[in-house]
């Protein structure tokens, strides 16, 4: 039976077999994706293999990076296909080259900035690049803020702190930019993306989410946002509807245009997310969704036994 999540020009249907992993691989959690200028897609995951790269027919075609990186978290590919890798257990941001080469580095392997310092990095999470090139990094899990570089590495500016006033940050998780000069952040546990310009400066928030981890936002003007949802994490609401884990679809202003599933809270099925992390869309408007399936069911199920089935990788193909 083929299993569909949306409906009128928001309809897709789900796709969990996509990716055709050689014999013996796995990806055990999907932390990033992104797709270059040939459609290609690039899945950032925690297995051995820590980049894997298919064709949209989900052919594997290479891999790399099992020497390079500790935790997959973020990736951004930019305009020219260079990939941005976000990797949280190593505190870096690597600019790569589609076959692994590294052409960039910033911050120091294995050398967290003190907790709470403010100071980069202490297990950044993603990385999106301006109009212009500046890149802009969420820092993340160890710290409350977001850094802007210039094209080649070097600090141009800070800000952020804890706390869930406008400016501040509860686990700074994503971020996107957009061709108007706008930069979106999730603030994962204040339960929405804060809106800012490219100097910093404060404009405006979308709330009505629960626990935005992915964001994706193709260039051009206008554009619409994916959002992943984590939803519930703790047992007492895990099996509440309506939070998630879902996408929610909306404008560049924060209007919601479409959610895709999340109806019956945190189920273990085909066809339900687990845990949305990591979203590409490619140039006929497919959705593709990474999955922090494993780590989220040991945090939010406990002691529980693990399940058989649990999905980390899907495509959601638009039906026309």
């Amino acid at each position: 039976m083929t299993l569909t999540l949306g409906k009128g020009d928001h309809e897709y249907r789900v796709v969990e077999d996509w990716a055709k992993l050689p014999e013996g691989w796995d990806f055990r959690d999907v932390a990033g994706l992104g797709i270059d200028s040939k459609d290609q897609v690039y899945v950032f995951n925690r297995g051995r293999q820590p980049m894997i790269v298919f064709d949209r027919e989900g052919n594997f075609l290479r891999s790399w990076g099992s020497d390079i990186f500790h935790r997959a978290h973020g990736l951004h590919i930019g305009p020219d296909d260079a990939l941005y890798c976000t990797d949280d257990g190593d505190h870096t941001v690597r600019k790569c080259t589609a076959e692994g080469k590294i052409l960039m580095e910033i911050g120091i392997p294995g050398e967290p900035a003190p907790y709470m310092s403010g100071e980069p990095f202490h297990r950044c999470t993603h990385t999106a690049l301006s109009p212009d090139n500046h890149i802009f990094v969420s820092d993340g899990y160890g710290n409350a803020r977001v850094h802007k570089y210039t094209p080649d590495g070097k600090l141009v500016m800070s800000w952020g702190e804890p706390g869930t006033d406008p400016g501040q940050f509860n686990i700074v998780h994503n971020i996107v930019a957009d061709d108007d000069g706008w930069l979106y952040v999730a603030d994962r546990e204040n339960h929405r993306v804060q809106v800012f310009d490219m100097n910093g400066k404060y404009e405006t928030q979308w709330n009505n989410l629960h626990r935005p981890c992915g964001l994706f936002m193709p260039r051009g003007k206008c554009p619409t946002c994916v959002i992943g949802e984590l939803g519930p994490g703790m047992p007492v609401n895990r099996h509440v509807p309506n939070l998630g884990p879902r996408l929610s679809i909306v404008s560049n202003e924060g209007k919601l245009i479409a959610r895709l599933g999340g109806e019956d809270g945190l189920v273990n099925e085909p066809g339900k997310f687990m845990a949305p992390h990591g979203l590409a869309v490619d140039s006929r408007g497919d959705i593709y969704v990474g999955e922090v399936s494993y780590t989220n069911w040991s945090t939010s199920f406990g002691g529980e036994p693990m399940p058989s089935y649990l999905s980390t990788l899907k495509k959601l193909e638009k039906v026309a």
